[in-house]
């Protein structure tokens, strides 16, 4: 099949959030996911594809499958109804974006698609343990009638997280399942992560930054280094419950940088993409990323 991806690729993305609620569970009082053994904060893939769904549909103009739509009246639609804005499986696979990264599961009567995406993502976890904070508020307007005054709010929110996300992207899932995945959907969804993250402005989602994205594009097939996010650390010099900010530690790429160059031959590119507030180390010292991957074919992203 023409334009489909050849390449496997590995993806590593990290972002924070400051004073917000990364991705909160809705059997537990919305509250951010943490892992009670350890303090680190979780984040779900579905969380992450939520991001570059919305990003993709509402400011790039793209078809997307998984997404909120509503009747004339105001009523969300079901998952029957979305289906039948389109014809065939292939209908909804050659026109949404999201199926041809992501995959889908649909069964409404006699039309099923069971598609496993070329694009998976390990669920998100924090650098660092994190601190769960309890905020209560109130609001001017009664809950209801009868009532005088205004109700009290409340919410749980972390004062900071740095949050790492390990992808890959599997040629052979799309080859073996038809799946038309281009280099251009890879690129669109990459842009996604990094502007959609931007773009999360609600009331609970406000605080959000992305900080590095990296794709490492492999020439052979079949192969990947695996773990990228387990080669990234966060040292500082506090309690990691007191971390309040990107610039209260570094980055130590030490042990990725190290793993890339052993690959090298393995490598095709390395396009990546960093905030400036980052900053780097590497063997003990402080760096830069382009100079750390001298050597490298890479190539910087630009949005």
């Amino acid at each position: 099949m023409e334009n489909v991806i050849k390449n496997r690729a590995e993806i590593l993305f990290l972002y924070d959030v400051s004073f917000a609620n990364p991705n909160g569970d809705p059997v537990d009082e919305n509250k951010p996911r943490i892992d009670e053994e350890t303090g680190i904060n979780i984040v779900t893939d579905v969380r992450l594809k939520r991001t570059i769904r919305d990003y993709l549909a509402y400011y790039k103009g793209k078809e997307v499958f998984i997404i909120e739509t509503r009747k004339d009246n105001g009523e969300l639609r079901t998952k029957k109804d979305r289906i039948e804005d389109f014809g065939t499986n292939e209908d909804i696979i050659a026109k949404c974006i999201d199926v041809r990264l992501f995959g889908a599961t649909t069964a409404v009567k006699d039309k099923m698609m069971i598609l496993t995406g070329p694009v998976q993502f390990k669920y998100g976890k924090s650098l660092h343990r994190v601190n769960l904070m309890y905020v209560k508020g109130t609001t001017v307007m009664p809950s209801g009638e009868g009532r005088e005054q205004g109700t009290f709010t409340e919410k749980y929110i972390l004062p900071y997280s740095l949050i790492a996300f390990y992808g890959i992207v599997n040629e052979n899932a799309a080859i073996n399942q038809n799946i038309p995945l281009t280099d251009e959907d890879v690129d669109l969804m990459l842009e996604g992560m990094w502007n959609g993250t931007k773009n999360l402005m609600s009331g609970s989602k406000m605080g959000h930054m992305p900080r590095l994205l990296i794709e490492v594009v492999y020439q052979e097939n079949n192969y990947q280094i695996g773990e990228l996010e387990k080669r990234i650390k966060f040292v500082h010099e506090m309690e990691d419950e007191e971390i309040r900010d990107i610039q209260d530690g570094k980055l130590d790429i030490t042990e990725l940088v190290a793993v890339l160059k052993q690959n090298q031959e393995k490598i095709k590119l390395i396009k990546y993409i960093y905030d400036d507030r980052v900053t780097f180390t590497c063997n003990g010292e402080e760096c830069t990323l382009e100079k750390s991957l001298k050597g490298l074919n890479i190539q910087k992203l630009q949005y």
